[in-house]
Order: C-alpha cells, then sequence, then structure tokens
C-alpha cells in the first residue's frame, strides 16, 4: 500500500487540504515520490507473495519476463492514468468521489474499501506473526490451513495485532516516522535475502553454477515450472504479468493515489512509482521467492509459506527483525487508513477509537492464515471491487462534458447518492463474478474488461439519468 508523502513544513504538517485543492507551496519535488514508493512497496506483502509465485509452479522465464512487464504496466497506469488527473483537479479521491457520486454512495465506498483494508493489514500481521513464532516455537499454519491451528498462533497474533493498532491509532505522523527509519533497511536485507538464498541454494544442489548451465540454468532450478502445490493454480506468464499489474488496482487504476499525486508538482513524476515497482515487486518478490525454492530444496515436504522460519534460516535475528518490520510498516499505513475510511462513516467517534476498533478487526483476520496464504487471489479480488470507481472518476473527468453531460453530477445536482455511479459500480462487480463463476475466466483476468464495462456503463447510466432530469 502507499501512503502520502510528507509535506513541507512551510505549510503546517497538519493541513492535508482534504476537501480543497492542494496549494502551490504545498507541492512536493520528484525525490519524495521515489523514496515513499520504494519504501512502501518493499514490505511484508512481498514475503509472501515471493514464495506464492513458487508454490503456484512458474517457470523462469514466466516470473521474470512476466515481472518485468506487468510492473511496467502498472508504472505506466499510474503516469498516464492517475497522475494526469491528480495534478489538474489537486483532490483527493474521496473528496471527488463526493462531488461525482454523493456522500451516501461514497460512505458505501469507504466501508468496502476499509473493509478490504482490515483484511490486507491482518495478512500484514500473520506475516509478523511467524517471525514471532519461531522465537516461541509455537506451530504455525500450513499452506492450506483456513483456520488458527494452535493457542500459541493466537496469542502472537494478538500480541503483534494490538501493538501495530497501537501505532496507528496515534496518527500518520507516528505511522510515516517508523516507516521512514526502517524502510531503506529493509530493502538491504530483501537483497541478502536473494543473495544469500542463492548461494545456499547452489550449495544444497551439490552442483556449481556452471555445471548447473550458467546463471540462466540456475534460476530454472529455482523456478522450476511444474505442476502448483495442493491449493494453489497454475501460474504462467500472463499470470504474474497481470497480477504484477493490477495488484496494486486499487492505486492507479482504481484512482486511490489521486490523493498522493495531487502534491506531485508535474505529472510525470509518477514515473517514481517505478521504484517501488522494481525495488518492491520485482527484486523482493524474487528475492522472497528464492528463500522458499531453498526450502522446497532442502526439506521437499516442508510446503509451508512461513516467512519467518525462512527468513530465519538465511539471515538468523536480522531475517527475524525484518521480517516482523516489514510486516508491520505495511500493517501500520493500512490500519490508518481504514481507520480514516470507517471515521468518516461515524465522524462522531474519535480517530484514535475507530483506529483501535479498525485495528482489532484486523488482528482478528490475520489469526485465519486463509487470506495471507490466499494473498494472491485476495489482493486480485481488493482491486477488482474498487477498480469501478477509477472508472468512474476517469470517464467523469475527462468525456462527461465532452459528450454534453454534466460532471460531478452529485455536487452540480445536490443529490447524496448518484445512481448512474452505483449501478455502475454494482453491475460492473456483477459482470466480473458471472466472468469468473460461469465464463471461466480467472480472477486475474477480468478486471482489465471490468474497466471498460464500467467506462461504458457510466456513459451509457449518465445519459438515461440525465436525460430523464431534464424531460422532467
Amino acid at each position: 500500500m502507499t501512503e502520502e508523502p510528507k509535506q513541507e513544513q512551510d505549510h503546517g504538517a497538519d493541513n492535508e487540504f482534504e476537501r480543497e485543492p492542494v496549494p502551490e507551496k504545498a507541492r512536493l519535488g520528484l525525490k519524495s515520490f521515489v523514496g515513499m514508493y520504494a519504501g512502501e512497496h518493499c514490505a511484508g506483502t512481498e514475503l509472501m507473495i515471493g514464495p506464492l509465485f513458487v508454490a503456484c509452479g512458474v517457470g523462469a522465464f514466466d516470473v521474470l519476463a512476466g515481472l518485468f512487464v506487468g510492473n511496467l504496466l502498472a508504472v505506466l497506469s499510474w503516469m498516464f492514468l492517475c497522475a494526469p488527473i491528480a495534478v489538474k483537479a489537486r483532490l483527493t479521491l474521496y473528496y471527488q468521489l463526493e462531488k461525482i457520486c454523493g456522500r451516501n454512495l461514497v460512505t458505501l465506498y469507504n466501508l468496502a474499501n476499509g473493509i478490504m483494508f482490515c483484511f490486507l493489514a491482518g495478512s500484514m500481521i500473520t506475516v509478523s506473526a511467524t517471525a514471532v513464532g519461531v522465537w516461541f516455537k509455537f506451530p504455525m499454519p500450513a499452506l492450506t490451513d483456513v483456520y488458527p491451528n494452535s493457542v500459541g498462533w493466537v496469542l502472537g497474533v494478538l500480541v503483534v495485532g494490538a501493538v501495530i493498532s497501537v501505532v496507528a491509532a496515534y496518527g500518520y505522523k507516528m505511522v510515516s516516522r517508523f516507516a521512514n527509519i526502517a524502510a531503506p533497511w529493509m530493502v538491504l536485507v530483501f537483497l541478502v535475502f536473494g543473495i544469500v538464498g542463492v548461494s545456499q541454494f547452489v550449495e544444497a544442489s551439490g552442483s556449481t553454477v556452471a555445471e548447473m548451465g550458467g546463471i540462466w540454468g540456475l534460476a530454472n532450478e529455482i523456478w522450476k515450472g511444474g505442476e502448483p502445490l495442493p491449493g494453489q493454480i497454475k501460474f504462467t506468464f500472463w499470470h504474474v504479468a497481470f497480477f504484477a499489474w493490477f495488484c496494486n488496482m486499487a492505486m492507479h487504476v482504481g484512482m486511490s493515489d489521486l490523493t498522493v499525486f495531487r502534491f506531485a508538482r508535474k505529472s510525470w513524476y509518477a514515473v517514481a512509482s517505478g521504484a517501488g515497482m522494481y525495488v518492491g515487486h520485482f527484486m523482493a518478490w524474487l528475492c522472497a521467492s528464492v528463500l522458499y525454492a531453498l526450502q522446497l530444496r532442502l526439506t521437499p515436504e516442508n510446503t509451508d509459506v512461513l516467512p519467518g522460519p525462512m527468513a530465519y534460516k538465511a539471515c538468523g535475528i536480522a531475517g527475524l527483525v525484518c521480517v516482523i518490520i516489514a510486516g508491520w510498516t505495511t500493517a501500520n499505513p493500512t490500519i490508518y487508513r481504514a481507520g480514516l475510511a470507517f471515521q468518516a462513516i461515524v465522524p462522531k467517534v474519535s480517530r484514535f477509537k475507530v483506529t483501535l476498533l479498525t485495528g482489532a478487526i484486523a488482528t482478528i483476520a490475520g489469526m485465519f492464515p486463509l487470506i495471507a496464504m490466499k494473498l494472491l487471489g485476495f489482493v486480485a479480488i481488493y482491486g477488482m471491487i474498487l477498480m469501478p470507481m477509477g472508472a468512474v472518476v476517469f470517464v467523469d473527468f475527462w468525456f462527461m462534458k465532452k459528450l454534453g453531460l454534466k460532471n460531478g453530477y452529485a455536487e452540480e445536482v445536490g443529490t447524496s447518492f448518484n445512481w448512474a455511479a452505483g449501478l455502475t459500480w454494482f453491475l460492473t462487480l456483477g459482470t466480473c463474478v458471472y466472468l469468473v463463476k460461469f465464463a471461466g475466466v480467472q480472477i486475474f483476468f477480468v478486471s482489465l474488461p471490468g474497466w471498460f464495462v464500467a467506462a461504458i456503463l457510466y456513459i451509457v447510466l449518465s445519459k438515461i439519468l440525465q436525460k430523464k432530469e431534464v424531460s422532467s
């Protein structure tokens, strides 16, 4: 997930410009975004996603080429879909949606967004708890587990979740300070994971790199393809490319990072997202997957995807500390953002209390390993749910006036629920579910056609709604 960049001191750190365009004095340079994306996308999720690629039986060419292409498409989506709107309107996603959709529909969106954030944060609490399990030696969940499998696991998740929730409840400054301190060190530890993992893999193979056929032969030994492990689906180049592209769909295609890039002086600063994609979603995923490939090479019967034990075997205590902090730095801003989404629904309740309750929900979710063990599919679902509103924002900003229709419809007519936007969201999700359930389209591929469905629906439904308004 991503956070908003820190604002410059001369305009007041507490002014987030939630309901006004960001003024010129508050705008930021490229460097602010490079550091933010590199840190936020090299975190706890990477320790689960990398191993799951290996569990899905991906081959060397498919994972390397797929990650290169998919991450490039993600960067281009930030640059050409999200950032241009952000620097022209300079409004948060939530305020833009309120203008388009109305207060009640945005409240429904916030509820969906908050729940998804809670589940994502829960999976990161799961990641950190696997490191605690190494220290306290309690039984931890297997790749196919759905429910908690020991009292120790429940208590470990509870303690980790409580600490993370308290930090998040103290606000964005505390979250940002913690992440900025930890992120540079974590990038280096991920790199060490890969180097040490490759070295130990070669040693365990009993051959030299030359005897394996060079670097490419070694890569084919690490990501050797074949059948996926039980409970996983077979990954190809297309699965990897689409997953890398759409794992942050909510942020770029779904327009959540309008909130981030409204601070950018130029729209091309979105190229900074490449620091996150190629440090986190390329290097870190590959390094994490090496650790799991090493585990399978040493103990083929051990198919558990547990970042804590894998990191400990590679880097000892430093590996465990990295796992704890990696999960922490992802869960902290995620719980913080979920708390903000929920507080928008119950504004009379303090943000501190709402965030603590949000953390409690995320902690309970983290006790159930199903979310983390199925993280590839969950992230795809998350993007799919929020994607239609991104299409609504895109169409509303660029095309409504050109088509002779009102943009910012809810603000224009004073309604609290824009039915054209609401039906677009619901019907698009229904179409996507139909494609998955009855047309055999896998969840990783459904959001691309879904975006075009949403864009067309919003135009058609807006024409019907606004024509009816004129005739009445």
